[in-house]
């Protein structure tokens, strides 16, 4: 089966952007074993105990933010990624969700779909309790449109993180999620995939002149 890297990945989520709505796609971050990489924010393992870089997570989802701000007031904006990428787009959707980022600054965009693909939700033990504080965040949480992927022989981000991170967000009240399983797939994307996505994002985003 082809397999699909970065560059295709941005590509082919451009193409339905059509004048109707943007989507920022974060570029691919893999977690490297013993090997120094930049990324956006720290993480020394993925585990339920392990700790989140919230600073870090903060001024990452501060730039995104800062990025989708500069568009027109009437353009829907959707946020997507892979690996800490996804991570990444998760962690926006929650601070939107909720109105602000981990440090309590006032969250400036809206968003209007995420997407994760191989990756994780950070700050997972926290979401309900911040989501469930404000009826503001129950509400956008019911509406928001969330695709998760993940391909079930990941030796990266294995499989597991990505369905542990549907189930919180499912608990958190968020009910317009969707999540997909790629059976033999590890941590890369595919056409078939890649396909279920631009379909996902046309649909919600209403660029198929459903909204």
């Amino acid at each position: 089966m082809d397999q699909a890297g970065p560059s295709s990945l941005k590509a082919l989520l451009f193409q339905i952007s059509n004048g109707y709505a943007r989507l920022l796609l974060l570029d691919l971050l893999r977690l490297l074993v013993d090997s120094p990489c930049t990324a956006w924010f720290d993480v020394a393992e993925l585990s339920a105990d392990s700790p989140d870089d919230v600073e870090g997570m903060d001024a990452t989802a501060a730039h995104i933010a800062n990025l989708l701000s500069t568009e027109p007031a009437n353009i829907k904006l959707g946020v997507g990624g892979f690996s800490m990428g996804a991570a990444t787009a998760l962690y926006s959707a929650s601070c939107c969700t909720i109105g602000r980022f981990g440090n309590g600054n006032p969250y400036p965009v809206n968003i209007s779909a995420a997407v994760g693909l191989s990756g994780w939700l950070p700050c997972s033990r926290i979401l309900k309790s911040k989501v469930e504080s404000s009826q503001d965040a129950a509400r956008r949480a019911a509406s928001l449109p969330l695709l998760l992927c993940h391909g079930r022989a990941d030796d990266v981000v294995l499989y597991k993180h990505g369905e542990k991170s549907a189930e919180v967000l499912r608990a958190s009240g968020f009910r317009n999620l969707t999540f997909k399983t790629y059976n033999g797939i590890g941590h890369y994307t595919v056409p078939e995939e890649m396909d279920d996505v631009k379909k996902w994002f046309t649909a919600r985003l209403g660029l198929d002149g459903s909204r």
